[in-house]
């Protein structure tokens, strides 16, 4: 099986120069301020989510009920996501309708949510659900695609980007505290200024010019491979479904991916049993805020390290960190090697989500690439964790932690051998616009390897 992608076969020259020119272009900051205040909205709502509504009154159920419906709901929008915003290219208006969902949240969690917690806590589950999910767990697809077209068609590396967003998780942590102890409804009006300040960015955020011509050009798809704006049609869709890279990369994210979040889940509980002084929650708090400053780091050289090994081996570290940080776990348990297994996730994360930029824009289609990050990552992602957050949750009571993470080293074990085997080497292959590389026409794609 073959498939199309970009005409390359020179390996990525050093991009340190590029970096330090980054820095001084504005576009570059533009669109680290669209990470920043997109992931600021992200890590209020996750942290603050669980509290505000057990203070509402809500139930446990129904409030397992929300994650499972925004899920659900997250699952159905992302190939439809993908499509439509492979079909736009840079046109902006399915980013736009996300930060408009995004700015109605101070509204509607205390004029809408608020009150039909009294009215039916079912019905708000699932209404909240919704919301939740065009603003975040199917909306984040979206931004990231997005912005990853766009860092190849400024010239810039994504990664270097993407860095503002984990600097936003540490940021919003930490405010978000003082703003709770004000008020806790302050929290969701927090999120409705930032995606205020999120739609002004997007609205003078810029594509270079010959992107914006070549995007609207021709809408048969015949556009430059980085401006994106192609028709899909079926037979598109299934050369990449039946491309054995692709399946290959599916498996790994919906075995690594989904674990690294499954994992993280409930691991605040296993930490808090092997801490002797002090507060568990506390300590745990600030583990994570390190760990989240930490990756904002290491953000910075990834990218460098990813272009010298290939996005294929990034993949193949970041599951090697995973496993040993799970089995790390089962085996040393202390409470400061606890906490150097949590901080791992500092390098582990960066590698992860450069990787699977890069290897779905080497390896495939770039036209496609938000359909293929949609279905390949959060779609397989998504799926993995429905599963295996229920029978690892349900392992964790009958045969305890330790065990159980025996188990989800095997399971990480297996689809990264599986993977291995089904994924084609990406280092001899370049992404239009990366690394100064000029952005290839899709009629001159050349053919990845089965």
């Amino acid at each position: 099986m073959t498939s199309t992608t970009s005409p390359t076969s020179t390996t990525p020259s050093d991009p340190r120069p590029r970096a330090l020119e980054s820095l001084r272009r504005g576009v570059f900051w533009n669109y680290g301020g669209l990470f920043f205040f997109y992931f600021a909205i992200w890590q209020l709502a996750f942290t603050f989510l669980p509290l505000w509504l057990a203070r509402e009154g809500m139930g446990t159920g129904p409030i397992g009920v929300v994650s499972t419906v925004s899920a659900i709901t997250a699952l159905l929008l992302q190939p439809v996501y993908g499509y439509l915003q492979d079909r736009l290219g840079f046109k902006k208006y399915l980013f736009a309708f996300v930060v408009l969902c995004a700015a109605f949240m101070g509204p509607f969690f205390v004029f809408v949510f608020q009150p039909l917690i009294g009215v039916n806590e079912y019905l708000a589950a699932v209404v909240g659900g919704i919301f939740l999910s065009l603003c975040l767990n199917s909306g984040v697809g979206v931004v990231e695609a997005f912005s990853e077209r766009a860092s190849r068609a400024n010239g810039y590396e994504y990664g270097h980007a993407r860095l503002f967003g984990s600097l936003a998780g540490g940021t919003a942590a930490l405010v978000g505290g003082f703003l709770w102890a004000a008020n806790p409804d302050s929290i969701w009006w927090a999120g409705t200024v930032s995606a205020i300040v999120l739609g002004t960015l997007l609205f003078v955020a810029r594509v270079p010019k010959v992107a914006e011509q070549a995007s609207g050009a021709d809408g048969a798809g015949d556009a430059d491979a980085t401006a994106g704006g192609t028709r899909i049609t079926k037979a598109t869709i299934l050369g990449l479904l039946r491309d054995r890279s692709f399946v290959g990369f599916v498996v790994l994210m919906f075995g690594t991916a989904a674990l690294y979040d499954v994992f993280d889940q409930q691991f605040p509980n296993y930490f808090a049993t092997f801490v002797t002084s002090g507060d568990a929650e506390v300590l745990f708090s600030r583990v994570v805020a390190v760990q989240i400053f930490a990756e904002a780091a290491f953000m910075v050289a990834a990218p460098f390290i990813v272009n010298r090994i290939g996005a294929r081996k990034g993949l193949m570290v970041f599951a090697a960190i995973l496993l040993v940080r799970v089995l790390g776990s089962a085996f040393f348990t202390h409470e400061w090697l606890l906490i150097v297994w949590r901080l791992l996730a500092a390098i582990e994360m960066p590698f992860l989500l450069v990787s699977v930029m890069k290897y779905i824009t080497r390896m495939f289609d770039v036209r496609i690439s938000a359909t293929a990050y949609m279905l390949g990552f959060n779609f397989a992602k998504q799926i993995g964790i429905a599963i295996f957050a229920t029978v690892f949750g349900l392992s964790y009571d009958a045969i305890g932690f330790a065990h159980s993470y025996l188990i989800m080293a095997g399971v990480i074990l297996v689809v990264t051998v599986v993977a291995r085997m089904l994924m084609a080497d990406d280092r001899e292959r370049l992404a239009p616009g990366e690394a100064g590389t000029p952005a290839a026409s899709s009629g001159d794609a050349a053919t990845a390897r089965a």
